[in-house]
């Protein structure tokens, strides 16, 4: 499906098949395409690239499709690797995290760091996390793809 190029986010690199490969839910996704390109919020005289995944409802695209500068998406990519590390481990404890230190670690960024920790004000943390864990587990051959797929172009960088 063409993604739209008539909105307030410009289009300038495309993935507009990304309904055949959307996780678990490949082939029966509203999530249509991906973009990267120049942000909605963009004002006169400054200019952001902005990460985008188009939904298309059946009958128009949604106002539900994401944007996200790309900063964002790879503090999402560090806050989920960062978690897959401590899941691998978290069989080690009775709630799989310990509540008396539920940072999990704190990521230099920027001069300051980035705190990755169990939502402990999550009243349901101590089920949620095995649910959580769960899906980890069971997404592992798909999420490992991806990863390792990430890890091979960032090696190719130079990274």
């Amino acid at each position: 499906m063409k993604i739209p190029t008539t909105l307030k986010h410009k289009p300038v690199v495309v993935s507009e098949n990304y309904e055949k490969v959307d996780g678990r839910l490949a082939g029966n996704t509203d999530a249509k395409g991906l973009s990267l390109g120049l942000a909605q919020w963009n004002d006169r005289g400054k200019v952001d690239i902005s990460a985008k995944v188009w939904r298309y409802t059946g009958e128009k695209w949604s106002r539900q499709s994401e944007e996200l500068p790309l900063h964002r998406v790879l503090d999402l990519s560090i806050l989920l690797c960062r978690s897959l590390a401590h899941f691998r481990e978290a069989y080690r404890y009775e709630h799989m995290y310990d509540p008396q230190e539920p940072v999990i670690d704190r990521i230099g960024l920027q001069g300051d760091a980035m705190s990755v920790a169990i939502c402990t004000d999550n009243e349901r943390i101590n089920e949620d996390i095995k649910l959580f864990s769960q899906v980890l587990s069971d997404d592992d051959e798909m999420i490992g793809e991806r990863l390792s797929t990430l890890s091979k172009i960032l090696k190719d960088m130079g990274y």
